[in-house]
């Protein structure tokens, strides 16, 4: 598997990490634990080393997941994992970026993580009552106390993320990202690079509906966040199909899966770039590492910039209140 470095840091990861969030909430049934251990270590057998999971994703079970998957290879890997979140009877409520809260955050996710550092720790959402300076400070402090190795972001404006470097440089922004969601390269593309952060895009694949494996008849299970999602109602499904076809189209002359050529897409846009898909199932975890082999050349890229560039996108990715916590 190649490596790449996230920005000017020294943070080296395998070239597509490893969402970890589906493999216990937010897509329909999770899986039984032991599942998810073995899928977990299948990833590292494969080359994979970079990891992304979240205190919130649960709450807490996906990290006690990860933890106890990588436990025999925490030297070999890289844990993301995320504080920001206020958490009351197992569910969320709210934003908490209060120094203090992230300091104790910290402490348990050592702990559910089985280790003694966590080795980017992003902030999961802006809060706008936190100064954010004050954040960027408390993670510093983590830092200075080898609780914590590198400082992230995810879902941060331009400015704020401009703010937080100066108190402590930030290694990585997580943000959705993919040929149907191109938005971050207008202000957080820019920004980054003068910076030199490496970015980490979640959703890579559309929340799978880039894969061509969900079409306008899908029924999601009723614990499928995607329900939630004015993207993924069914008249937008369909009205969506047409950018699904195309990449579809585009696979075949490749020789390629539609997942792939999203990926590869993905990899070829900057060298700091590191998507990290998430899957439940082996197939479709070697399927994403195989996008590494798909070479598209400039002519390539410039067809599939001019094909999907004029294509009108149905429905908003988040629903109004999920809206607001982005891009501050």
């Amino acid at each position: 598997m190649q490596k790449r470095k996230l920005g000017k840091s020294h943070l080296e990861v395998s070239v597509i990490g490893l969402g970890c969030m589906g493999l216990s909430t937010s897509y329909g049934k999770p899986l039984e634990k032991q599942q998810g251990i073995s899928l977990i270590r299948a990833a590292v057998e494969r080359g994979v080393t970079f990891f992304d999971t979240a205190e919130i994703y649960g709450p807490y079970i996906n990290e006690e997941l990860v933890g106890e998957a990588l436990a025999p290879f925490r030297d070999q890997v890289v844990i993301a994992t995320k504080f920001g979140f206020k958490i009351e009877n197992g569910k969320q409520a709210g934003l908490d970026s209060r120094p203090e809260h992230i300091k104790e955050v910290a402490e348990a996710s050592l702990k559910r993580l089985r280790t003694d550092r966590i080795d980017l720790f992003y902030q999961h959402r802006v809060d706008d009552k936190v100064p954010i300076e004050d954040v960027a400070g408390a993670v510093k402090d983590l830092i200075q106390q080898g609780k914590v190795k590198h400082f992230g972001m995810s879902e941060a404006g331009a400015q704020t993320i401009r703010r937080a470097h100066k108190v402590q440089a930030v290694t990585a922004l997580q943000n959705e990202y993919s040929i149907w969601w191109r938005e971050p390269e207008q202000e957080i593309f820019p920004t980054l690079e003068d910076l030199g952060i490496g970015f980490v895009p979640f959703s890579p694949l559309g929340r799978g509906f880039l894969t061509g494996a969900i079409s306008k008849d899908t029924q999601f299970e009723k614990n499928d966040f995607r329900k939630l999602l004015p993207r993924f109602s069914q008249e937008n499904r369909e009205a969506n199909q047409s950018l699904v076809d195309l990449i579809a189209d585009f696979a075949r002359k490749k020789n390629a899966t539609p997942a792939q050529i999203a990926l590869a897409w993905i990899l070829a846009q900057r060298p700091w770039i590191v998507p990290i898909p998430g899957t439940t199932k082996l197939h479709r975890l070697e399927e994403n590492l195989e996008a590494v082999n798909v070479k598209l050349t400039p002519d390539d890229l410039r067809q599939l910039d001019e094909a999907t560039t004029d294509l009108e996108i149905h429905g908003a990715r988040y629903p109004e209140e999920m809206q607001k916590l982005v891009g501050r």
